[in-house]
């Protein structure tokens, strides 16, 4: 059955990407395993999300008929990226480690997306995350090894993004890692290996 995989790219490395090149081999492992899907590719690095502002903040607390034509304006992008998460049945994610945590144009896109009463919600007294039936992979890309060792408590990216996606429901998340490709003595191996892991996984 035909798939949607939603590409996300953070980098601005292009295809010498450590993250996007374990993102290419992630989704084409998930289209010789889903033949016929459809792959949408969201670059952050060329074209980010606008950082939220005080007319997005108030737009989203104010009931549909009765926003402003501002505030409509500024509930667009956000809108449009909701409709590109919920229409996606796997979302790939590029995530290059900057100083311990996600590219800011990553946050930029979670701002836009977590969002009351679309993404997730408190109707029932407690949280709801809305987005469900869906798999995340994320593809971690970092100078030195964080999965394991000294410098593992260090690492804020895998951690915020299970928990942020989590809250807004999509708790079946993969990580991948490309790591230590800063370190002499493991940057040679780094790639192959982290390509390696993705083959082995059964999809």
């Amino acid at each position: 059955m035909s798939k949607r995989i939603l590409n996300i790219v953070t980098s601005t490395k292009g295809e010498t990407s450590f993250s996007n090149q374990l993102s290419k081999a992630v989704i084409e492992k998930l289209l010789n395993t889903n033949p016929g899907s459809q792959v949408e590719t969201l670059d952050l690095s060329k074209t980010p999300l606008p950082y939220l502002t005080d007319s997005h903040i108030n737009a989203v607390y104010t009931p549909a008929e009765n926003q402003t034509e501002e505030q409509k304006a500024a509930l667009k992008f956000s809108d449009e990226a909701i409709q590109t998460l919920v229409n996606s049945d796997f979302i790939v994610i590029g995530v290059p480690l900057y100083n311990f945590g996600i590219p800011a144009v990553l946050k930029g896109w979670i701002d836009q997306v977590a969002r009351a009463g679309k993404t997730f919600s408190y109707a029932d007294g407690s949280p709801k995350g809305l987005l469900t039936d869906k798999k995340v992979y994320l593809s971690i890309a970092s100078g030195a090894i964080f999965s394991e060792g000294p410098y593992k408590s260090y690492d804020f990216s895998e951690s915020y993004l299970r928990t942020v996606f989590g809250f807004l429901g999509m708790t079946d998340v993969t990580t991948f890692r490309v790591e230590g490709t800063a370190i002499p003595d493991f940057a040679e191996n780094a790639l192959p290996k982290a390509l390696s892991s993705v083959e082995e996984f059964a999809f």
